[in-house]
């Protein structure tokens, strides 16, 4: 990052476990701009914190008693639109992180990275990107496996599917109508011989070139 975010980012932490909350709250309380104003041990308290607190970014687990922490970030995401979600996991599964993508997610921070991996992540998102742990993100540059089959505008729009983008946000970053963004998400499955959203998403996901 360029710059450093000066206004206070208020955080509700969501994990199941209190010693790896207190763990993170020491943690993030140690930045001058981050503040913890909340914690949660499952779904439905994380949706009444939210509600009840200004939170400005949720950190997310996903293995949690009762409703997951991809299908909590979905109901996050749904209910509280403005709140921006970082999900913070053990699992490093491109599959997981296909999923919460999709639930609207805007990074996804392994449990073993460094603590100033999390800063970067929570300023990364703040910031309007996305951010993925560097294992992560390795695996999300690999090259295409049918590169040659796409052209650059279908790579492009495979990329900002990757990224978890609507096809009206697509639409608006590569400066495109929605219809031809729909267009080219057809011939991206025609070409790749994928059938669903699902499974384009999860291609894009493990197949996407990022530049």
């Amino acid at each position: 990052m360029t710059e450093l975010i000066d206004q206070l980012i208020h955080i509700l932490l969501v994990d199941d476990h209190p010693l790896v909350r207190d763990g993170l709250r020491a943690r993030l309380e140690a930045v001058p701009h981050f503040r913890v104003v909340a914690e949660a041990g499952g779904a439905e308290e994380a949706l009444q914190q939210a509600g009840r607190d200004r939170v400005d970014l949720v950190l997310m687990d996903i293995n949690m008693r009762g409703t997951n922490g991809i299908e909590a970030t979905a109901q996050l995401r749904e209910r509280f639109p403005g709140i921006a979600v970082l999900i913070l996991s053990m699992h490093d599964k491109l599959e997981y992180v296909s999923q919460a993508m999709q639930a609207g997610a805007r990074g996804y921070v392994l449990k073993d990275a460094p603590g100033k991996d999390i800063v970067l992540a929570i300023e990364t998102v703040m910031a309007g990107g996305i951010y993925y742990s560097a294992p992560l993100a390795r695996q999300l540059a690999r090259p295409l496996v049918q590169d040659n089959q796409l052209t650059s505008r279908e790579q492009a729009v495979l990329r900002e599917l990757a990224n978890g983008q609507s096809n009206k946000q697509i639409a608006r970053t590569l400066d495109l109508s929605v219809r031809t963004v729909e267009t080219h998400r057809l011939n991206i499955k025609r070409k790749l011989g994928i059938e669903g959203q699902a499974e384009l998403i999860k291609y894009a996901v493990q197949h996407a070139r990022f530049e």
